[in-house]
């Protein structure tokens, strides 16, 4: 894990970087390994490539993001990229791959209401996507705007959404 993270800073090539990212991805599914990749500072690392201009990159710096943020301690490391994934899903090209990943780690981001107060701009895009978006596109919005509506403190940001 630790020879994947310097492989990430270390190259500029989309390809590896890519692949470095899917392995990640893959280890995150372990707790334990979600605890080591944190560790060993790789979520910083990880959370770079979100602005990366190649769009698998991207997307799979998302997905694993979204791997590890089953985790509640890495969950507070994560949250300081939650505005920049919003800023994403909204610029991505609607249905893409890269908005997906987004959604769906803003989906696991929002399950506790600790996160929500950075996802409050966006609601007005999670409201656009869910009327213009596929299928699996709402499916996703929904989960988000599912958690969002659980707690009450937004309930005045989802009614008064312009659209």
């Amino acid at each position: 894990l630790q020879k994947l993270i310097h492989l990430l800073q270390a190259t500029d090539d989309p390809l590896i970087q890519e692949q470095a990212l899917i392995t990640l991805s893959n280890s995150a599914a372990f707790s334990g390994n979600q605890d080591i990749i944190r560790d060993l500072g790789g979520l910083s690392v990880i959370g770079g490539m979100l602005s990366n201009c190649v769009p698998k990159v991207e997307e799979k710096a998302l997905n694993a993001l979204n791997n590890l943020s089953m985790n509640i301690k890495n969950q507070e490391e994560i949250q300081v990229f939650i505005t920049q994934v919003c800023r994403t899903v909204e610029s991505a090209p609607l249905n893409s791959d890269v908005q997906i990943a987004g959604l769906r780690l803003l989906t696991n981001m929002s399950v506790t209401s600790d996160y929500h107060q950075k996802m409050i701009n966006s609601i007005p895009c999670f409201l656009h996507l869910l009327s213009e978006g596929a299928e699996r596109t709402q499916i996703q919005v929904l989960k988000v705007l599912v958690n969002l509506s659980a707690n009450p403190a937004m309930t005045r940001h989802l009614l008064r959404a312009q659209v």
